[in-house]
């Protein structure tokens, strides 16, 4: 059975859990960009999970539920290295998709992470890699140092005061689908607290935390498989509401034993976004 994408209706792959050694601080530094040279705290191993392929449940998932959902996103952009576009023209197609989507009273887009999938590109181009260890971006923690570093005291602490979320923007940064190390997300509705590692974040600039992920074997994965250029992936990797709604959603990128050969190694571009509310 296929979808209408001509995908497999799910895939069987490899993904790179932590394990709970018990240690208490493990520290990740992240690779600089055009260079492999992150390094990730603590023990990992591989576990091969069914991936479903999400086209075949449009219905099934957004960010409240799963922590993840698909969008179309059709940007004037044409060149995603240009650093003056992406500031003077993605950014305020970002502000206004995420406002129209998610009825936030104010979008600030504050960070963009350019990848690829080839070693060649990565020194070319001067990118990072693909994040091949499943990870959330934030924890409370550092999502609220995150707005603290980014605001005023006095604006950071009102804005603290009312429910914020972190949205990623992920898309391909070329005119190609992406084939090669596309992300597999897992069902937030799925991941227990008990599954969460808090790891610190050690970056040339700042020191943050993100989180990590133990084996489940009732964690449900899924992916978008040939990611077109009008399309992008919202992932919240951050909401400071605690009604029920997904708080996090982590996520990995993958080897798909689906694709062709010959199909050009993932160009991608992530953008970070604060959604601020004005209910508390």
């Amino acid at each position: 059975m296929t979808s209408s994408s001509n995908a497999p209706a799910s895939v069987k792959a490899a993904v790179k859990y932590i394990t709970d050694t018990g240690e208490k601080r493990l520290i990740y530094v992240p690779s600089e960009a055009g260079q492999d040279n992150s390094k990730w705290a603590g023990r990992y191993e591989d576990r091969d999970v069914d991936i479903t392929n999400a086209r075949d449940l449009p219905r099934e998932f957004d960010l409240d539920t799963a922590g993840f959902a698909l969008t179309p996103q059709t940007s004037a952009v044409t060149d995603f290295y240009d650093d003056a576009k992406i500031e003077r023209v993605y950014e305020a197609e970002l502000v206004e998709i995420l406002q129209s989507m998610f009825g936030a009273a104010r979008v600030h887009v504050f960070d963009h992470t350019r990848r690829a999938d080839s070693k060649s590109l990565r020194e070319g181009k001067v990118v990072r890699e693909p994040a091949g260890v499943i990870h959330n971006d934030y924890t409370q923690a550092s999502a609220e140092k995150r707005v603290r570093d980014l605001f005023p005291p006095e604006e950071a602490e009102d804005l603290l005061s009312r429910r914020f979320a972190i949205v990623n923007v992920w898309r391909s940064s070329n005119e190609a689908p992406i084939e090669t190390a596309p992300l597999a997300l897992c069902d937030a509705r799925s991941v227990s607290e008990d599954d969460i590692i808090t790891v610190e974040r050690h970056a040339k600039d700042r020191i943050g935390e993100v989180q990590q992920v133990t084996y489940n074997p009732a964690h449900r994965w899924f992916y978008y498989p040939r990611l077109q250029p009008d399309e992008a992936l919202l992932i919240k990797t951050y909401d400071s509401a605690t009604d029920g709604r997904a708080r996090y959603s982590v996520h990995t990128a993958f080897e798909d034993p689906s694709a062709a050969p010959d199909a050009p190694p993932r160009e991608s571009i992530e953008s970070r976004a604060f959604l601020f509310f004005d209910n508390a």
